[in-house]
C-alpha cells in the first residue's frame, strides 16, 4: 500500500514536472498516423537536400535515343552520357544504364526529375508559410492589441482583402511577372528582381504571388488570439509594471499564441503545394526546364493511356506529400489543443 502511494506520488510529480511543450510531444508520439507524416515530410527534406547524391542524372540532362521509355528499361548510354552520371565511377554505376521510372519525351531520366521537383514544392511550401505567419502575426497582432479605431481600419483592410478572389488576382500577377520576366529590364531594382527570378528558376515571382494575400486568414487568427489573451492576469501584471508594448507582444503574447498559428499553417502547407502544381500546371509556375509536379503533369497528361507512369510518377509524388503535411498537421493540432487530448 505504501509503495503504491509512493508510486503514485511520483507520477503525478512526473506531470506537474513537464512543461506544456513536453506534454504537447508526448501527445503527438502516442498519433501514429501523424507521427508517420512527419517521418515522411523529413524523408523528402531530406530527399530534396541530397538529390544531386540519389540520382543518377540531373534535371536536365537529355537523351533523345531513349524518349518516352518505360519504367525499368534500359537507358542507351554513350561516353558522353556516362560522364553526365552523378554515379559514375561508384559501386552503383549500373544506375546510369537504367531507367528507374521511365523517362520523358525529351529523354530525360523521370526518377530524377521527380527528385529534384521535390525542391520546388517544399520550397513554396515553407517560404509561403514563412511569409504567412510572419505578416499575418505582425498585422492581426498590432490589430488586436492596439484595439479601437486602429483595429476597426485594419481589420476593414482584411475584409476588403477577403473580397477579392485569391486564385484570380495570383493567376494575373504570376502573368504579369512573367511577361516583365520575357521584355526583360537591366537596370534598377526591377531589373535584380527579374535577374534574381531568373537564378532561381522563376520561383522570386511565384512566392510574391502565393505569399502577398495568403496571410490573412493567419491575420485574423492571431488577432482572435491576442484580443482574447491581453485581458488576462499576466499582461495586466506586465503592464503594471511598466513594460513596454513590444515586451508584453513579444515576451508575453507571442508564446501562447504562436501554438495555434503554427498549426493552421501546417495545415495550410498542402494548399500552397496544390496551388504551386496547379500554376505550374496552366503553365504560369516555374520555368522551364526547372522540374514541377505540376508541370510534369501537364507536359504528359494528354498521352496518359499510353505512357500513364509519365503522370503516375508525380502525380504519386504529390499525393503522398500533400498527405503527410495533413496527417502531420492534424496530429499537431490534436497535441497542442487540450481540448481534443485523449478523443
Amino acid at each position: 500500500m505504501v509503495a503504491e502511494i509512493a508510486a503514485e506520488k511520483r507520477a503525478e510529480a512526473a506531470v506537474k514536472g513537464r512543461s506544456p511543450a513536453q506534454d504537447a510531444w508526448r501527445e503527438f508520439r502516442r498519433n501514429r498516423v501523424g507521427v508517420v507524416g512527419a517521418i515522411f515530410v523529413i524523408l523528402v527534406f531530406l530527399v530534396a537536400i541530397f538529390a544531386p547524391f540519389i540520382t543518377p542524372y540531373g534535371f536536365n540532362d537529355q537523351n533523345t535515343a531513349t524518349a518516352r521509355a518505360k519504367p525499368l528499361t534500359g537507358y542507351n548510354i554513350l561516353e558522353s552520357n556516362l560522364s553526365k552520371c552523378h554515379w559514375a565511377g561508384t559501386p552503383i554505376q549500373w544506375g546510369c544504364t537504367l531507367y528507374v521510372a521511365g523517362s520523358d519525351s525529351l529523354g530525360r531520366d523521370l526518377y530524377s526529375r521527380t527528385v529534384y521537383g521535390t525542391r520546388v514544392s517544399l520550397a513554396v511550401a515553407f517560404v509561403a508559410a514563412s511569409v504567412s505567419i510572419i505578416i499575418g502575426f505582425v498585422y492581426g497582432t498590432v490589430s488586436g492589441y492596439a484595439g479601437g479605431r486602429v483595429d476597426n481600419l485594419m481589420m476593414r483592410v482584411v475584409d476588403f482583402m477577403y473580397s477579392i478572389p485569391t486564385l484570380p488576382i495570383i493567376i494575373v500577377m504570376t502573368f504579369y511577372f512573367q511577361s516583365l520576366s520575357r521584355r526583360g529590364t537591366s537596370t534598377g531594382l526591377l531589373g535584380f528582381l527579374l535577374d534574381l527570378d531568373q537564378r532561381m528558376g522563376g520561383l522570386l515571382f511565384l512566392f510574391i504571388a502565393i505569399g502577398a494575400l495568403n496571410w490573412i486568414g493567419m491575420a485574423r487568427l492571431a488577432r482572435g488570439q491576442v484580443l482574447s489573451y491581453k485581458q488576462k492576469e499576466f499582461v495586466e501584471a506586465a503592464q503594471a509594471m511598466g513594460a513596454s508594448d513590444s515586451r508584453i507582444i513579444f515576451r508575453h503574447l507571442m508564446p501562447n499564441i504562436i501554438g495555434p498559428l503554427l498549426i493552421a499553417e501546417s495545415l495550410a502547407i498542402p494548399g500552397y503545394i496544390f496551388l504551386e502544381a496547379a500554376l505550374s500546371f496552366i503553365g504560369l509556375g516555374v520555368n522551364p526546364p526547372t522540374p514541377s509536379w505540376g508541370a510534369m503533369i501537364s507536359a504528359s497528361y494528354q498521352g496518359i493511356q499510353s505512357n500513364a507512369h509519365l503522370v503516375l510518377v508525380p502525380g504519386l509524388a504529390l499525393v503522398f506529400l500533400t498527405l503527410a503535411f495533413n496527417f502531420m498537421g492534424d496530429g499537431l493540432r490534436d497535441a497542442f489543443d487540450v481540448r481534443l487530448r485523449g478523443r
